[in-house]
């Protein structure tokens, strides 16, 4: 029920977030993630009691590492070179194990941003930060993606 009206509230990219209720919302391979918990307020009630599910791309998989040749394995194009990927998430402090510049954390809106654009929907109640992300590699086919 939502103002009196029984609705279904289907969420793509979003999380349920009732108040009360835990949820982790996670940002890229170089950045923070939180375990947030729901609150009652009238910007809650707006969003439907949803909060986003992590920080949210702002370059498409194929932008960022390029167009894969899966007969002759080489990749074209990729605005993120791997080098500037390592240096960032070594510089952050993880360690990458696996992954492509398609997850890079370039690829990705900075989620201390993301979540204060939903300020007054959640409480933040542990702030995490990764120290090891371990992914299939960059070449290795992914049907779900590829």
């Amino acid at each position: 029920m939502h103002d009196g009206q029984e609705a279904i509230v289907v969420r793509k990219g979003a999380t349920p977030l009732v108040p009360g209720q835990q949820a982790f919302i996670g940002g890229s391979m170089g950045d923070m993630a939180v375990i947030v918990e729901g609150v009652e307020s009238g910007l809650a009630k707006e969003a439907f009691y949803s909060t986003v599910h992590g920080a949210g791309r702002i370059m498409s998989r194929t932008q960022a590492a390029g167009k894969m040749n899966w007969k002759t394995k080489t990749r074209t194009g990729g605005a993120i070179p791997r080098e500037r990927m390592e240096q960032a998430v070594r510089a952050f402090g993880v360690e990458l194990r696996g992954g492509g510049t398609d997850e890079s954390p370039f690829v990705y809106r900075k989620l201390a941003e993301v979540l204060e654009a939903h300020a007054g929907t959640f409480n933040i109640l542990h702030t995490l930060k990764p120290i090891g992300v371990c992914m299939a590699g960059a070449d290795e086919y992914d049907p779900y993606k590829d």
